[in-house]
């Protein structure tokens, strides 16, 4: 069968890498791809956003299977344009995509099925923010209400730089309409995980767990990023958590699915604070994680095709899902000044020279006459498996070495467990 792939990071790269080790798969197509997965797939030079184009591309070139990456086609609705012209695409439908699309939806979600979550306002005024700030205690939680690359959250630690926040999303819209919108929430202290599960026909199967590293700095100071390390699994993720997030929150989940008449097929990424309180849900995401993906997709056995058949055939069981006992790590170099402004265009050095066992995904780079060069603030994730975490994070460190592009930065304490 031919698959065709929709998107540009490292969690397409790791998606595709996959696929293409699958005995059922002929021929890859990412869309529009990047320097690492021209290595194994073909690059469709189309926008994402171009959904006629896409839609185009995937009738003439008999494509069996599209899997959507990023959230924006979803938000878009491409998985509604795919069906309609029955055309078979993994990812859910514009309806489902709310629950990511709209950071106020997703909280009226939780609220409505009584999911556990921080306590929230929403505001569509600047004035009436900024006059109601004193209900809220430091630090706080400032969020834009749609899509900001994983950027529109901002943690404010005093008074005067909730004021701050709340003008640059509201008044000079630095995410654009994304901003409009605002919601102001109450800091939740505890330990972050992440939690990817497949529902299909409105059952909630999770993935094995992850732990991710959003902040810039060692010692999670800095800026949000879209993401610079993983590792799974999560250590956190004994059995009793584990049956208290079935209960609490994906089961709740399954009932919301079913009162707001939402047909999910597709993968529910639960962002999780683990609090002294039990955990409580930060965010949902309506595709793949990353860099959790990059993670993931290393430890599972079972081949991605069949279980995106049968995520859409509605018959995907828990036990379709066969992980390998190994624990994988990856860390993200990036370019010098990410998440602010940076440069692409720097030549990238070494990638032949790191080990066997290393796998490199591409989150952003592009080929130009044989050399690769950044194209990205997140540039590549180095990723291995190893017996333990610890094992696994050496292996990278090392050959991290191996690897040059001027400006080139990245976190020393991926999983650096204490």
């Amino acid at each position: 069968m031919k698959v065709l792939v929709l998107g540009s990071g490292g969690r397409e790269h790791a998606l595709c890498w996959k696929i293409a080790k699958s005995p059922k798969v002929s021929k890859v197509y990412c869309a529009p791809g990047n320097g690492g997965i021209k290595e194994i797939a073909e690059n469709v030079d189309i926008s994402l956003e171009d959904m006629d184009g896409l839609l185009d591309f995937a009738i003439r070139e008999k494509i069996d299977l599209t899997v959507v990456g990023p959230e924006g086609p979803l938000v878009m609705g491409i998985v509604n344009r795919f069906s309609e012209k029955g055309l078979k695409i993994f990812g859910v439908n514009k309806k489902a995509a709310q629950l990511e699309g709209s950071k106020v939806y997703a909280k009226e979600f939780m609220e409505k099925y009584n999911i556990p979550t921080a306590k929230y306002r929403r505001y569509t005024d600047s004035e009436k923010a900024i006059e109601e700030l004193d209900m809220f205690n430091y630090p706080l939680v400032i969020k834009a209400d749609g899509l900001c690359l994983g950027k529109g959250v901002v943690i404010c630690n005093g008074k005067e730089e909730a004021i701050d926040s709340i003008n640059q999303m509201m008044e000079d819209k630095v995410f654009g309409s994304a901003g409009e919108t605002i919601i102001i929430e109450e800091f939740l202290e505890g330990v972050e995980a992440s939690l990817l599960c497949f529902i299909s026909n409105g059952k909630t199967i999770p993935m094995e767990s992850a732990k991710d590293y959003k902040q810039i700095f060692e010692g999670d100071e800095g800026p949000n990023t879209g993401g610079v390390g993983c590792y799974s699994p999560n250590p956190l993720f004994n059995p009793e958590l584990e049956r208290i997030i079935e209960e609490k929150i994906l089961k709740k989940v399954e009932i919301g699915l079913r009162g707001e008449r939402i047909d999910y097929n597709g993968i529910l990424f639960i962002g999780l604070m683990i609090t002294k309180d039990g955990p409580k849900v930060l965010e949902f995401n309506v595709r793949f994680g990353d860099p959790e993906t990059e993670v993931l997709i290393p430890r599972l056995k079972s081949d991605i095709i069949d279980i995106f058949e049968k995520t859409l055939e509605g018959s995907l069981l828990k036990e379709d899902l066969i992980w390998r006992d190994e624990k994988c790590v990856t860390v993200v170099a990036t370019s010098k000044g990410y998440p602010g402004k940076y440069e692409k265009g720097k030549e990238i050095r070494g990638l032949k020279d790191v080990d066997e066992d290393i796998i490199i995904f591409h989150n952003g780079t592009v080929e130009k006459e044989g050399r690769l060069y950044t194209n990205g603030g997140r540039v590549i994730s180095i990723t291995a498996l190893g017996d333990t975490l610890e094992e696994a994070r050496e292996k990278i460190y090392e050959n991290l070495n191996k690897i040059k592009f001027d400006g080139m930065y990245f976190r020393k304490d991926i999983a650096k467990i204490d």
